[in-house]
């Protein structure tokens, strides 16, 4: 085993002056209130059920492009089945 002076600490000298703390980099006000994280999550879920319904539309409507058997929903079999205007002769 090794046998040695225990380590002192040593003082500093009288005439070395303390640091100060700087404190903290960013300070938070004590009255700011807290802002609700459930807002921002609910707004979320809206945009995820909004976008994966347009993309299922979407997919539906390639899909039936694709094996050349238009599926068409109610609005636009109405609009097909509507009479034309006739085109105004120039």
């Amino acid at each position: 085993m090794a046998q040695g002076k225990l380590k002192v600490k040593s003082k500093l000298p009288s005439g070395v002056k303390a640091k100060k703390n700087k404190g903290k980099a960013v300070t938070k006000r004590s009255n700011a209130p807290v802002r609700s994280k459930n807002n921002a999550v609910e707004k979320n879920k809206m945009k995820a059920k909004v976008t994966k319904m347009v993309n299922a539309v979407a997919e539906q409507q390639l899909r039936a492009l694709a094996t050349d058997t238009p599926k068409l929903s109610d609005a636009q079999q109405r609009v097909a089945a509507a009479p034309t205007a006739p085109v105004p002769s120039k």
